[in-house]
């Protein structure tokens, strides 16, 4: 048992965007009577992460309400409206398990992911990897984050662009890992999108 506890990796599912250009927020997404993020809590599970962590921001108290987030530690990034960075940071900062070498990070808009695509990037879970997911050769999601680059990340996360000024600067470290064939690395951030992968968003409450 305790071989099982080396190379632990953690998930991070990033769920905190206002999604002004499809009427909604991210986090409230549903494919059919199912919130996306408790779709992308089983493919996290299923892939075999040990801890899973979902940064709310947006509508985050009716989140909790309409989705079950029992499984994943929940963390409200107050400041969503700067951007995924910020996000990327509050995310970072809840994994206080020194057990944990790495992470996973998606986005919960991503309905085309699967635990292969996860399990495939998470495959070398390492303190000091850098890995990418691969789309007709463009960089997207997953992403895995060693433990060491966390502290570098965080300092230099920002705004919407999240990760890529420490993923530039390191990019002769990045293995990228092509996921074409098992994946649909697809992010949902118009109505047509949404309208194919019938998704919806309930209305949002007032005040929330």
């Amino acid at each position: 048992m305790e071989g099982a506890q080396l190379n632990r990796i953690a998930g991070m599912i990033i769920a905190a965007g206002g999604g002004r250009r499809i009427g909604g927020p991210e986090a409230l997404l549903h494919q059919g009577e199912k919130p996306l993020v408790n779709q992308m809590i089983d493919t996290m599970t299923e892939a075999g992460c040990d801890r899973i962590v979902v940064v709310l921001g947006a509508a985050a108290d009716q989140v909790r309400e309409t989705a079950d987030l029992t499984r994943a530690t929940v963390v409200v990034n107050r400041a969503w409206g700067t951007g995924v960075g910020s996000s990327i940071r509050a995310g970072l900062a809840a994994l206080d398990d020194d057990g944990i070498e790495a992470v996973v990070v998606v986005p919960v808009d991503m309905p085309g992911l699967t635990a292969v695509a996860v399990r495939r990037v998470a495959a070398l879970p390492y303190p000091d990897v850098l890995v990418c997911a691969t789309y007709d050769g463009l960089r997207g999601y997953p992403m895995l984050f060693g433990r060491r680059h966390w502290a570098g990340i965080a300092t230099l996360a920002s705004a919407d662009v999240g990760a890529r000024p420490y993923l530039l600067a390191h990019k002769d470290q990045i293995v990228d890992i092509a996921c074409d064939a098992v994946a649909d690395g697809s992010r949902v951030d118009t109505p047509e999108l949404m309208a194919l992968y019938g998704l919806t968003v309930p209305p949002q409450r007032v005040g929330v």
